[in-house]
């Protein structure tokens, strides 16, 4: 009996399962710190400018993090505090990763750190999907949501309204938590942030294939601004 077959004899898909996460978690630490003790060595700009959970979508002047991409400045997991120093930024921005963070924890400890490390009026710039639009498209029965995201964005398999929200809200165990205008606001608030307002889709700052032209506001995504107080009396 060769290791494998002894290894599926003896336990369950749930260990497996887990031992593989248990792996995944231990590159992902690997990377972090060695990308804390490098940005310990980056020099100091006075005016950053982060691109957090980047992926291959790379900014050039900015800081661009990702754990899981090789060609970013830094492999930082994001659940954890940002080896940067207070106010050290002018701008944070992060298109579609807040959603892979579960939510109250540690979403809310990305946003604070978020905050932390901006300059007073900073922006946090957030893309995040929208899933006001596919709640009310699946109770209206209105299909341009579902025709769009199965055209898209989403696997063939999503071949009922059901599926796409499956998957909307999941995306394969990747998605841990779902927003609306509403709730991405209070989450910001909560953290400290001021001036919330969505905004339209950015083609010099979001990702191209995120743009859906022929929607109002050229994307299927949220697009929140953010800003972090000028007063030092509003310090959260």
């Amino acid at each position: 009996m060769s290791l494998n077959d002894m290894v599926l004899s003896h336990t369950t898909k749930g260990v497996r399962q887990a031992c593989r996460e248990l792996w995944t978690e231990m590159q992902i630490q690997r990377r972090h710190f060695a990308s804390v003790r490098k940005a310990k060595r980056l020099p100091k700009a006075a005016d950053l400018k982060l691109n957090l959970g980047c992926g291959p979508c790379l900014k050039p002047g900015w800081i661009n993090v990702d754990t899981s991409a090789p060609e970013a400045e830094l492999q930082l997991d994001l659940r954890e505090k940002f080896p940067f120093p207070d106010a050290c930024a002018s701008f944070v921005y992060a298109e579609h990763f807040f959603e892979h963070l579960e939510y109250p924890s540690p979403a809310m400890t990305f946003l604070r750190e978020c905050w932390r490390v901006l300059k007073p009026g900073g922006i946090l710039s957030l893309g995040v999907p929208d899933t006001e639009w596919p709640v009310v498209s699946y109770a209206t029965g209105d299909r341009t949501y579902f025709d769009l995201a199965r055209d898209r964005f989403h696997p063939a398999w999503c071949n009922t309204r059901m599926h796409n929200l499956n998957y909307h809200f999941r995306q394969v165990r990747e998605h841990k938590y779902a927003y609306d205008l509403e709730t991405l606001k209070q989450a910001l608030e909560e953290a400290g942030f001021v001036s919330i307002a969505r905004r339209s889709f950015n083609p010099e700052l979001d990702s191209r294939d995120r743009m859906v032209e022929w929607l109002p506001r050229k994307t299927a995504g949220l697009y929140v601004d953010a800003h972090k107080p000028d007063s030092l009396s509003h310090s959260h």
